[in-house]
């Protein structure tokens, strides 16, 4: 049984790489149930969820995924986000390989966003605003960047300090980046908008966006929680990566929906009817786009099998 730590992922694995790989994998799909969730209730911080996620291919490769996501961690400078991924041969049901299940899901979650981002961003966008600079913000960034010419990045954080660390960081890797306490002004001149944050409040307002911009929303993974304001997703041609998932898990989407804003046949497309070629992406270079993601197991599920393929190349 092959051990695959973050170092491996990271250095095997191209943010391009998983984007194709997700596209070939939700084209062709799998065996993928709805993850199961339980809230972990604590003492003096926030409650964690308890995250199982298992997927499989007939006569392929099979795997399960073992999450937490503690809000909490951000005080102990720790991922929000860890856990575990177990890939098993689905014939004989032998382990083939335990991987690093954190590294793997902030690089799936980046890769699912960047495919979306194929077929609902602007070719030619340039301008982007990361909300939240957490574990997930680099990530984003990069695998945004592999398919959109991105060169400017403003990053904004609740704490400013946060935003000015990763922006350094990323200008290190050859874009234009910088830290902003501006959060509206910054979303007044981007071309994709990419939030990354637990938040339980709206942080991005449908005013604020300007004609062709794309949003990108990968936190608020529970019904509780958003990342934007009910005119956001008015004002946007809305797309999920499951119709399933984000339609009941997925904050702004569900807040959306109880308020009246929205209805679910306003959803237009997740990411599976977008690779197959079942419904159409981006129409016009005007138009809004939003792009809601709650977690799919079929993206840890392929995301693992193409680095454990890529790791014994």
């Amino acid at each position: 049984m092959r051990f695959i730590t973050a170092e491996d992922i990271e250095k095997f694995v191209s943010p391009r790489d998983l984007v194709e790989a997700l596209r070939d994998g939700f084209e062709q799909g799998c065996k993928a149930p709805l993850r199961s969730h339980f809230n972990m209730e604590r003492s003096n911080e926030d409650d964690a969820t308890f995250l199982i996620m298992p997927a499989w291919q007939k006569d392929g490769a099979a795997g399960v995924k073992i999450a937490a996501v503690v809000p909490g961690n951000s005080a102990r400078n720790l991922p929000a986000v860890s856990g575990t991924y177990v890939l098993l041969d689905a014939v004989t049901g032998q382990p083939s390989a335990v991987i690093d299940g954190t590294k793997l899901t902030t690089r799936r979650t980046a890769a699912a966003s960047a495919l979306a981002c194929d077929y609902l961003a602007r070719k030619d966008a340039r301008d982007m605003v990361m909300v939240g600079s957490g574990a997930m913000a680099p990530q984003l960034i990069k695998a945004h960047a592999s398919v959109r010419p991105i060169k400017n990045v403003t990053i904004w954080n609740r704490n400013p300090e946060k935003a000015a660390k990763l922006a350094a960081e990323i200008t290190e890797l050859g874009f234009n980046a910088k830290g902003t306490d501006d959060l509206e002004a910054a979303c007044k001149t981007a071309d994709l908008i990419s939030c990354a944050t637990l938040s339980t409040a709206p942080l991005v307002h449908g005013d604020w966006l300007r004609e062709g911009t794309h949003v990108d929303l990968v936190g608020a993974f529970k019904p509780t929680m958003r990342e934007t304001d009910d005119a956001v997703m008015q004002k946007c041609r809305i797309y999920v990566d499951s119709f399933e998932g984000a339609s009941a898990e997925g904050g702004d989407v569900v807040q959306a929906i109880d308020s009246g804003a929205i209805t679910k046949s306003d959803i237009i497309g997740d990411l599976f009817g977008l690779t197959r070629g079942q419904v159409k992406g981006r129409e016009t270079d005007s138009e809004c786009t939003v792009f809601k993601s709650v977690g799919h197991s079929l993206e840890d599920f392929v995301a693992a099998v193409a680095v454990v393929k890529a790791v014994e190349k």
